[in-house]
């Protein structure tokens, strides 16, 4: 079996876990969770960094030990982890002897090399990132630098006596390992920054400190403290007996993947590899940069007041919840957006009225027509092959892509599939095939079918979704946890169904969380389905409002004088609107815009562009050749660069999913809707 080892950074301890701190671990945690499916023996690290001047002063603002305040913050981590379903191998803290013993054992390493000596060095201090700062950074009017990875202001100009790294005597053997591993450093443009800082020129470094006492005593010089970030990064092999070099580390070391985020990207591409080559260690295979997490579009800092607790959404969402939202909503490399209201209507509308919904409406069915048993077999038509063939396509798709760690578009097809597994229901229509008992192998048929797709599904889910998964495997009778379409036997039981995903109160969780809903979330309070308008408009274009055709009654009250009643329109008005029968030609997805497909369609005068919100719901090969209704002479808007002549007309549920509506093949390209 085939070993991977995986790491978390370790977390500085000077606050609480944040958002930012739960995606890198919820990520890695996938990571672990996946590579298992795929048959890897895995070991996970994580853990705290604990050591520091910044560790010192704020335990001595609380009256407390470094030790003391270390230990609190531990324990707020390890509980968050749990809450989380974080399953690590190993939690590391720099506290522990373990850890101490092995940093002096590869510093005394790299000291007896002649690659660690003892110099002086005067400068300027940045007590937030543990670092010198340059004197090339320009002073401020009062004599200060501006640190230029945090952007707070150092210290004075502090000297000490201290040891250096020779780091410049690396550049040459860096680049000639970068060039040899281009895959080092992911996403490409990350490694493009490691190779030019390299090529800058590098200086020696500073690895250690005398007036900071909360640290690694260097040995035989019990006067200075180790630098910590030559501490903390060695946690890797520490935290894996590299102390005594046993059997845990010659099978795990090299670490297969390091996970951070982009900030601490220098230390762990430049450095550690330095430190590594230094020690005469084996290099890392890969590190996986990911953005940082906005909120609202801002970053996260505590001086700015944003910073967003998870204990928050976890007062009202499952942590299954979480996990999804946060690998569903960031590519890697790129800075992921956090707000409230793209949060509940995420859940809301993949996990509750997509995902819940489907295997609700299953085992309804199933619990209905056969008692929750199946007996004897199926009828299968072309349409079940088809839906077994799709998850085949669907799982060799989506494997590439987590292979490549973008859980977010491998998310997006999975739940591609089940939404067209929620469209194979209202196609088949179990409900009519039920009244007529000689239907009765079909409709055994295409419940299997969809047991055996929810089933299948369902693991691929598993690394993200731990405990629905392990829900769902009970409820279908499907123990197996492996990979590939379930061929559940002909005859077999389910279990109860149950609510997966249960709506959430939005009014109650934006009182929690302090945010006012947008004029969009509002609108997912509503009740029952309405006609919307799937174009997103441009910022500076209103939102055109869709009308359904009147009945009798509504014109004849509109007749009888009450249209000022609120709401309520006169028949002129609803002629305004030209809704016509169109047949889409063509489809593809907008570039770079998640939401949105383009369409040429023909409405039996014309060929016309529309751009139409869809895209999360219909895929564009699924809308070639179907019949639509369209707002023929709604006024022409640009988006994204494509201009848009008309609007589709869509039902929508309370979370604002659309719902085309099936027309009959022989309804007239071209007719009018009145």
């Amino acid at each position: 079996m085939e070993k991977f080892y995986l790491t978390t950074p370790i977390y500085y301890v000077n606050d609480v876990p944040h958002i930012g701190h739960a995606y890198t671990t919820i990520l890695a945690d996938v990571i672990k969770r996946y590579k298992q499916l795929r048959g890897f023996r895995v070991f996970f690290l994580t853990g705290t960094d604990e050591h520091g001047q910044k560790i010192e002063r704020s335990a001595a603002k609380q009256g407390l030990t470094p030790k003391q305040l270390s230990d609190a913050m531990v324990e707020h981590f390890q509980k968050l982890w749990a809450t989380l379903r974080i399953e690590y191998d190993a939690f590391i803290r720099t506290t522990d002897d373990i850890h101490v013993r092995g940093v002096q054992k590869i510093f005394s390493r790299v000291m007896e090399k002649g690659d660690i000596y003892l110099g002086d060095y005067s400068g300027h201090y940045c007590i937030s990132c543990e670092n010198f700062i340059p004197d090339s950074v320009e002073e401020t009017p009062e004599g200060k630098r501006t640190c230029p990875d945090c952007g707070r202001p150092t210290d004075n100009r502090v000297g000490e006596k201290c040891y250096f790294f020779r780091l410049s005597a690396y550049g040459d053997r860096l680049l000639k390992f970068f060039e040899e591993n281009p895959e080092f450093v992911t996403p490409r443009s990350r490694m493009n920054e490691v190779v030019s800082f390299v090529k800058m020129g590098l200086r020696d470094l500073s690895v250690t400190r005398s007036t900071v006492k909360w640290g690694v005593p260097v040995p035989g010089d019990p006067g200075q403290t180790v630098y910590v970030w030559f501490d903390a990064l060695s946690n890797y092999i520490t935290a894996i007996d590299f102390l005594d070099e046993g059997e845990r580390f010659r099978e795990f070391w090299p670490a297969d993947l390091h996970i951070m985020a982009k900030d601490i990207l220098k230390y762990h591409a430049v450095y550690w590899p330095a430190f590594l080559m230094a020690a005469g260690l084996p290099l890392p295979r890969k590190e996986l940069i990911h953005g940082w997490w906005l909120k609202d579009e801002r970053k996260m800092s505590k001086s700015s007041g944003n910073v967003l607790d998870p204990h928050i959404l976890l007062k009202h969402f499952s942590p299954d919840a979480i996990r999804y939202f946060l690998m569903r909503e960031a590519s890697i490399g790129a800075d992921g957006n956090f707000s409230h209201e793209g949060f509940i209507n995420r859940v809301n509308t993949d996990l509750t009225n997509d995902w819940a919904n489907l295997v609700s409406r299953t085992t309804g069915m199933i619990e209905k027509y056969f008692a929750n048993s199946f007996q004897g077999g199926g009828l299968y038509t072309e349409k079940e092959k088809e839906i077994a063939a799709g998850y085949r396509r669907l799982e060799k798709a989506v494997l590439e892509l987590f292979d490549q760690y973008q859980f977010n578009r491998g998310l997006e097809m999975i739940f591609e599939y089940v939404n067209r597994l929620n469209r194979y229901i209202v196609e088949t229509q179990p409900w009519n095939l039920a009244k007529d008992e000689a239907n009765r192998p079909h409709l055994a048929g295409v419940l299997k079918t969809l047991c055996r797709a929810i089933a299948s599904v369902n693991t691929l889910l598993s690394p993200i979704l731990t405990d629905t998964s392990a829900t769902v495997r009970l409820i279908f009778a499907s123990p197996d946890p492996g990979l590939g379409w379930k061929e559940l036997p002909e005859e077999f039981s389910i279990g109860q169904g149950t609510q997966l995903f249960p709506r959430v109160d939005s009014k109650a969780f934006f009182a929690e969380a302090e945010a006012s809903p947008t004029r969009a979330a509002a609108a997912t309070s509503a009740k029952g389905a309405t006609m919307q308008e799937t174009r997103i408009p441009d910022a500076n274009i209103p939102p055109q409002a869709a009308a359904a055709a009147p009945s009798a009654e509504s014109h004849a009250v509109s007749q009888a004088g009450t249209a000022a009643t609120e709401g309520l329109i006169e028949i002129t008005d609803f002629r305004k609107v030209q809704m016509i029968v169109a047949k889409v030609l063509a489809a593809e997805k907008v570039e770079k815009a998640d939401k949105l497909l383009k369409l040429q369609v023909d409405t039996g005068s014309d060929t016309r562009t529309l751009v139409a919100g869809i895209a999360l719901y219909y895929k564009p090969e699924e809308l070639v050749g179907r019949r639509i209704i369209i707002v023929k002479n709604l006024k022409p808007a640009k988006l994204r660069g494509i201009l848009s002549q008309g609007m589709i007309l869509a039902a929508s549920d309370a979370d604002n999913r659309p719902y085309i509506p099936i027309l009959p093949e022989e309804t007239p390209i071209g007719a009018i809707l009145k």
